[in-house]
């Protein structure tokens, strides 16, 4: 028998499968039932593949290849989401147009994934930047804008310097760009928005009723932590919205609030910066050069640094009162940057006593606080739980869920407030003046103002006669060929849209695509996305909750509302990988040298070892230290694989033992496999190895069906090894193996004998024992009858195979 060498039998396998691609592609005209398995697809980034990747596609290529030996049709495609910032400044910092260093990247990506022996479904490949791609891509922003979901206004917005061009919320990390961290500062600029907030709630469609962002989470198999982070993106809150008069005007200032019950406790008002009332009251502000000079300051923070600074500032405006419509007390009114305009009113009722960011604020100020619910020491911290009203008039004496109820029902009475629903998330920000995107289909005519491209003209090409690099606004707006141009409605010469797409519009839909990627009529066929859809299984990293996640939901809502499709959440089950730490505990970064090349370790120790062990570190969905030394142990376990078909004989019968253990590996793997707990399904493995070790002969049936539960995990051995001992066909052809349950009980068992509910002794006995068998032998053994002689037995408890309890008095 030849030595295991990895390198000569992964190389030769990676051809034959490659060579029969029906054993990876999914079927159209199969009877067999679908399943669609599918990875957050790659960004092809110059670095090429890192272990982060091969844990997550070694656990859906493990998945999959189970599923087809089950008998599924399954689909698991691979493509690259090929636009976006980091090609375009890998391009520009190597002075190369980011077209050819994209794909550069992914001829370099497709080799790293083939040599790690992934069953990707090559024949569905797609790429966001190819023109085939992104004219689908502008399709869907012309049915968001025709359906009134694309729509353009000037907005503040967060901008990256360094980047050079606006970011939506989602993509500012504690007040700094996700991307290149530099901070983000605020502008106002004329952007693109898709109305992604029409979607938190429930509303019908052309196929029947869409369930909103919200509600829709009920129904899907997701992590809790993420359903959790979507709801809190959302932000849904209910409270009241009233009105407070100032003083000595006609004006009124409008708030809302989800402690209405704390209304008797306000002791000020504070607006946003942004507020429009400031500038009204501007000729009554004594002091206006200070308020100015303050709204200046803070213009230049991000919302999230506002949000979450750790001093509050702000500034009374002097000579303003408000009027609190509950008890007619007049209160100062301030601005102060931690109330932010798109939340709520922009203006907030500040209750000090109640509210833990009013409270730091009135100490810093030394304003009053007044205690209005019962409960806490309101002179060293907020008390803000719900309690017993105090000091609030009529209200006086009610919990605060019914004193919210009165006093809201009071405020519709009076005609100055009303019950309101508000929420955090605000539309999806989709313009970028970048030049590595997807082209916004939109033409600006002098007669007829903003006209949308005819679907017939898609896809509007990236235009390659201009410099890339960023200036603040588009590259597009330079190219003359770009706006050869004429009015799709009077025929005149006009100008396109210049900004280019975010990419995560691109990614928003892609998962449609996969089930029709070479159709040129429409993004996918209705039959098609009806055999395929939705995805059953989706696989990535948990950093992309509330970017890519709640824009894949929004687009499928969309769909389903004005019915082209009749489902309305992309992703049935979901899973997140946890990262992979460098040995030394940090995060794997370049600038750190701690990055590992998985082609590095496949040179050294070879795919299926590597597989193995990203599989072996612990839990999937948790974060794991990397050591490469550790993967001698998996390959030691290949090894013995590898020995024991030396061991292997045609016309013997399995040792009963090892029957049993067989089985129950089957039952095992199987259940593990299909809860993703790859790491205790491989140990259970490594048992049976070690077993099959210390026989004479082991049954080639027997060597067999280990030989197909290891073959989603190590697929090369176990493709060599089938081969080896005589098998014509892949072993991916095989049938997944069935656990025999009366195959699983041992001739043994050891049985707990308790006296009273206590542990008295343990028995080894047959598995098979009955209830008047085991009372037989326990109340003879001494270390029982210790214990019982002389008493009355009231009860026997029997729990076959486990436990006997003998209850006296």
């Amino acid at each position: 028998m030849n030595k295991y060498t990895p390198s000569e039998i992964e190389k030769k396998w990676q051809d034959k499968w490659a060579a029969q691609s029906s054993l990876s592609e999914a079927q159209e005209n199969s009877k067999k039932e679908k399943f669609y398995c599918l990875d957050m697809f790659p960004y092809p980034s110059a670095a090429g593949l890192h272990v982060g990747h091969v844990e997550n596609y070694a656990a859906t290529d493990i998945y999959s290849r189970f599923k087809r030996m089950n008998g599924f049709n399954v689909l698991h495609p691979i493509g690259w989401d090929a636009f976006g910032l980091p090609a375009e400044n890998f391009a520009i910092k190597n002075g190369t147009h980011p077209n050819a260093t994209t794909h550069q990247n992914i001829q370099n990506f497709t080799k790293q994934i083939k040599s790690l022996g992934m069953s990707y479904d090559w024949s569905r490949e797609i790429d966001t930047s190819s023109p085939e791609y992104y004219k689908w891509t502008q399709w869907f922003f012309l049915f968001l804008y025709k359906n009134g979901l694309a729509y353009k206004k000037k907005a503040k917005v967060n901008w990256c310097d360094s980047c050079m061009t606006v970011l939506a919320n989602e993509q500012v990390v504690d007040g700094a760009c996700e991307r290149c961290k530099n901070q983000v500062v605020q502008k106002d600029l004329e952007q693109w928005f898709f109305k992604i907030t029409d979607f938190i709630e429930d509303q019908a469609g052309e196929n029947g009723d869409v369930k909103g962002l919200i509600n829709g989470l009920e129904n899907i198999d997701w992590p809790n932590s993420t359903k959790i982070a979507q709801k809190n993106w959302i932000g849904k809150s209910q409270g009241a919205e009233f009105d407070f008069a100032v003083a000595g005007t006609e004006q009124k200032i409008k708030v809302y609030t989800t402690r209405v019950d704390t209304a008797f406790g306000i002791t000020y008002v504070v607006l946003a910066p942004e507020h429009p009332m400031i500038g009204e009251l501007q000729s009554q502000i004594l002091n206006w050069d200070e308020v100015a000079e303050y709204l200046s300051q803070a213009k230049k923070k991000s919302d999230l640094e506002r949000m979450e600074a750790k001093e509050k500032t702000g500034v009374e405006l002097k000579g303003i009162k408000i009027i609190n419509p509950f008890n007619g007390q007049e209160v100062s009114l301030f601005v102060a940057d931690y109330v932010l305009s798109q939340y709520g009113t922009g203006a907030v009722m500040a209750v000090p006593a109640h509210d833990e960011r009013d409270f730091e604020f009135a100490k810093k100020y030394d304003l009053e606080i007044l205690e209005v619910v019962a409960g806490g020491n309101i002179l060293e911290m907020a008390f803000t739980l719900d309690g017993i009203l105090k000091n609030s008039g009529e209200f006086s004496g009610l919990n605060s869920l019914d004193a919210r109820e009165k006093m809201i029902a009071w405020l519709e009475k009076e005609g100055i407030g009303k019950r309101k629903i508000n929420y955090k998330l605000r539309d999806w920000l989709v313009s970028r003046q970048r030049y590595w995107g997807a082209p916004i289909p939109i033409i600006y005519c002098e007669d007829c103002g903003e006209v949308a491209e005819k679907e017939e003209n898609l896809p509007v090409l990236l235009p390659t006669d201009v410099d890339f690099k960023p200036t603040g606004e588009s590259p597009l707006v330079y190219s003359k060929t770009f706006h050869e141009v004429n009015c799709p409605k009077c025929g005149k010469k006009a100008r396109r849209e210049s900004d280019t797409m975010d990419t995560f519009v691109c990614s928003s839909w892609y998962y449609l695509r996969f089930a029709d990627p070479k159709n040129e009529k429409e993004f996918a066929s209705k039959e098609n996305i009806s055999k395929w859809l939705p995805v059953d299984m989706y696989m990535g990293g948990a950093e992309h909750t509330v970017l890519h996640l709640l824009y894949a939901r929004f687009f499928t809502k969309a769909l389903k509302k004005f019915g082209y499709i009749n489902f309305d959440e992309p992703f049935l089950k979901l899973r997140h990988q946890g990262m992979i730490m460098a040995s030394d505990g940090r995060k794997m970064s370049k600038s750190l040298g701690n990055v590992v090349n998985p082609d590095e370790v496949v040179a050294e120790f070879g795919a299926d070892a590597l597989r193995l062990y990203e599989m072996f570190m612990g839990p999937l969905e948790e974060m794991k230290a990397w050591n490469t030394q550790n993967i001698i142990g998996l390959s030691r376990f290949l090894d013995k694989v590898w020995k024991v078909q030396t061991l292997i004989k045609d016309d013997i019968s399995g040792d009963k033992k090892i029957i049993t253990l067989l089985h129950k590996t089957i039952k095992k793997v199987s259940d593990d496999i299909e809860n993703f707990r790859f790491n205790t399904a491989i140990s259970q493995m490594m048992i049976l190895i070690n077993s099959f070790e210390k026989e004479i002969q082991i049954a080639k049936t027997d060597y067999e069906l280990l030989l197909v539960m290891l073959a989603p995990f190590a697929p090369h051995l176990a493709e060599e090894i089938w081969e080896n001992i005589g098998n014509k066909n892949s072993i991916f052809l095989e049938k997944w193996p069935s656990a025999d349950e009366s195959l699983m009980q041992d001739d043994e068992v050891e049985m707990v004998v308790q006296v009273n509910g206590k542990v008295r002794e343990r028995l080894m006995v047959a598995s098979d024992v009955t209830e008047d068998e085991i009372k037989e032998t326990a109340l003879e053994n001494p270390k029982v009858k210790v214990f019982t002689d002389g008493k009355e037995i009231k009860k026997i408890i029997f729990v076959p195979g486990k436990l006997i309890n003998i209850v006296v008095a």
